[in-house]
């Protein structure tokens, strides 16, 4: 084992968030740089100090940081941390219409429901209460039930590392309510610290060489867009994009060098390597950052995919860095694995960490195995980057991912087949041998930037943001006198913070969230303040959301009876007409973007026999590993009843479906039962059910390896009646 050949594995965890401030008022928007400071900022630095042979990569983006400054300092002023301190009987009808809105933000799965007082408050406030219904809920909460929903907002945002060192943390929890005022106080000033020592523990860490801190541009921009906008055409030709190109790299290069400067305060020397907002580089953008001294950069690897000639990539050609050279001077690229960085991100969410761990590691032994039979048994230097966000997936996890990192560093410390890597340091042992002969443009997103140009919002977006600019820098022409003003800088500020990526993040169909309207009156208010700080009058245009308010996404009633041919077919365009629906894409949200699910739509209906299914998939069954995958059906209505579907393929190549209902389990071969072509089509008949004819509510969930990969809905579940002839009256007779 002494002379195993090692194979290297770089992790980058990214650690970032909008820029929530408004300079002029100095408010922050929401809450979430102070809460993921406690819950994921410092204790995942921390807990390399129980792993001393793991070397991990971290990016800090430069306007995160200088956010928990503000908050680390006690200069950040924000409502919901303001409403945590106010003593709570002091608190206003409004104040507690405010609390029940947003105090229950939070993963209700892992962070809510596992601890009884905090699940209590939930239940008591509704979990799925309207609007018009939290007027009258407050009625119920007494003086202590307020105080202990601001103690528990805060509270359950802190990571369980802080149980196991800090003693107030770890007796809170365990008292679990009754929480008093002072108790509070003191649990708010130590998440303020938290704020403050959040760059401090990044920089000790730095110093004895453990990790390596990396930035990205100030703000967080998507910078060949800064560059050209014309740069969404390489891999959308056919695009709408806005009404004015957006050509203007000297704002990169700010960004860039503004980042520069900044970490070289924060860390006594300047980041030697940047992962670009997003993953997005273009040929225009690299040539900003070897101009600005950049050694590496890192993208996904459909980039490189796209970038070397047609039809010489493969899988294993990630595995090594490559350059792209300009003017005689070369960047490093490295290319992180989708597969890999996507299954901590999204995947072993709700695995056991053991079964998680276990997985991963086979991954890189397989991934090990097959480059060195590939380059005839000898040790050729190879690395396998995952890079993904180090915030958003951990409230997925229990314990908030603490067990599945803890067992994962001790795996990887233990394996000696394996080197966890500084990536500067394995360029220095490892420069690129080979040039790229020219750089897609694109992001990790579908290689691609569909997420922030080309969809009407996203647009108006960059056309407002356009002319803002061009506003700034003809009224700064006519007034040469105040280019170097307090008030010139403040609106310059206003439009690197507007270039940020986030905002248009939100715009368009691609995410969502309960939050859709502040971020839209954000982004509007950073270019309102550009004409508030010179004195000028405001376009009447910018007070107007540009993001309507979105209706949540509900599945589509059957309309009527339906009698399907289940042959895995579309037989005809009217058998499915009458179905109900529900499309997955329309019902995700959230801050994450995740891959392509494997479940596009769900269509369902009935006749007075049967239950119809039908499942349309994302790509063809012979392209997700259907050998692992079962899909089933649960029922919380009537209870305890399940059909488990799952596919195989026989020694002649033929697929073999198997579909359990309740306790009895039929190896189903002919077509009236089940049928996988194009789509999965199934039917359940009534008669399975006991004859309980009750309504119907169910979900439906896909397990790879017996753990829970995707759920449809996710946050609630889908009703309909028994079948019976009146169940379609009203509407023959509409």
């Amino acid at each position: 084992m002494a002379n195993e050949p090692v194979l290297s594995v770089l992790l980058l965890w990214h650690q970032h968030q909008p820029f929530y401030k408004d300079p002029l008022s100095n408010r922050y928007e929401m809450p979430w740089v102070r809460l993921h400071a406690t819950k994921d900022y410092y204790d995942m630095a921390a807990l390399l100090d129980e792993f001393p042979k793991i070397r991990l990569n971290f990016n800090l983006v430069p306007s995160l940081l200088e956010q928990l400054e503000d908050y680390g300092q006690g200069k950040a002023h924000e409502k919901c941390l303001a409403l945590s301190l106010k003593p709570a009987p002091e608190l206003s009808f409004e104040d507690r219409l405010f609390i029940l809105n947003n105090f229950f933000m939070a993963n209700w799965d892992t962070m809510i429901d596992a601890y009884p007082r905090y699940r209590e408050l939930l239940d008591k406030r509704g979990r799925f209460a309207r609007e018009e219904e939290l007027a009258r809920a407050q009625n119920y909460f007494k003086e202590q039930d307020w105080r202990d929903l601001q103690v528990w907002f805060n509270l359950t945002w802190f990571d369980p590392y802080w149980t196991e060192v800090d003693p107030f943390i770890r007796d809170l929890r365990k008292k679990g309510k009754n929480f008093t005022e002072e108790e509070k106080k003191t649990l708010l000033e130590k998440q303020r610290t938290i704020c403050g020592d959040v760059a401090g523990k990044h920089k000790d860490l730095q110093d004895r060489g453990q990790i390596e801190i990396t930035a990205s541009p100030f703000y967080h921009p998507i910078l060949p867009l800064l560059c050209d906008t014309d740069a969404a055409r390489v891999a959308m030709p056919q695009a709408t994009l806005p009404q004015h190109r957006f050509i203007f790299p000297e704002d990169a290069r700010t960004q860039i060098q503004r980042a520069i400067e900044d970490h070289t305060r924060r860390f006594g020397r300047p980041p030697r390597g940047m992962w670009p907002s997003e993953g997005s580089v273009s040929d225009a953008a690299a040539q900003v950052f070897l101009d600005c001294g950049v050694r590496w950069i890192a993208t996904d690897e459909a980039i490189l995919a796209h970038s070397l000639p047609p039809g010489t990539f493969t899988r294993d050609a990630i595995y090594r860095p490559y350059r792209v050279e300009k003017g005689g001077e070369s960047l490093a690229m490295f290319f992180r694995d989708h597969e890999l960085s996507d299954a901590i991100g999204f995947v072993y969410t709700t695995w056991d960490a053991a079964a998680a761990v276990a997985d991963f590691m086979k991954r890189l032994r397989g991934i090990r195995e097959r480059l060195l039979q590939k380059d005839g048994g000898a040790s050729q230097p190879h690395v396998i980057s995952i890079i993904l966000d180090g915030e958003n997936c951990w409230e997925y996890y229990q314990d908030d991912g603490r067990p599945f990192l803890k067992q994962l560093y001790q795996a990887l410390s233990d394996d000696p087949a394996f080197e966890t890597v500084l990536a500067s340091d394995y360029l220095d042992r490892h420069p690129p041998e080979r040039t790229l002969p020219t750089l897609w443009s694109g992001s990790w997103i579908n290689s691609n930037f569909a997420i922030w140009i080309g969809h009407r919002e996203d647009n108006q977006a960059w056309d407002l943001l356009h002319r803002t600019r061009q506003f700034l820098t003809h009224y700064l022409q006519v007034h040469p006198e105040r280019a170097e003003s307090p008030e010139a800088k403040l609106a310059w500020e206003e439009i690197y913070i507007a270039e940020g990526s986030d905002w248009c993040w939100w715009y368009g169909e691609d995410h969502s969230t309960a939050n859709d309207g502040a971020f839209d009156s954000l982004f509007r208010k950073h270019l309102m303040n550009v004409y508030t700080a010179l004195g000028e009058k405001i376009p009447e245009d910018l007070r107007v959301p540009i993001k309507p308010k979105r209706i949540k996404a509900e599945p589509k009633a059957p309309v009527d009876f339906i009698s399907p041919k289940i042959d895995g077919r579309v037989t005809s365009y009217f058998e499915w007409q009458a179905a109900g629906v529900y499309l997955t894409d329309a019902g995700a949200s959230g801050t994450m973007h995740r891959s392509q699910s494997v479940i596009k739509a769900i269509y369902y209906g009935y006749d007075l026999q049967n239950l119809y299914f039908r499942l349309d998939l994302s790509r063809p069954l012979t392209e997700i590993g259907i050998e692992s995958l079962a899909f089933k059906l649960i029922f919380s209505h009537p209870e305890n009843y399940e059909a488990s579907l799952k596919i195989s393929k026989d020694l002649m190549g033929d697929l073999n479906i198997y579909l359990k209902m309740a306790n009895e389990i039929t190896k189903t071969t002919s077509s009236h039962t089940v049928s996988a072509q194009k789509i999965i089509e199934f039917s359940i008949p009534l008669a399975a059910f006991a004859n309980q004819k009750q309504s119907f509510e169910w979900s439906l969930l896909l397990e790879k390896d017996g753990q829970e990969l995707e759920r449809w809905p996710s946050d609630m579940t889908i009703a309909h009646p028994y079948p019976s002839e009146e169940n379609f009256v009203q509407a023959w007779m509409l």
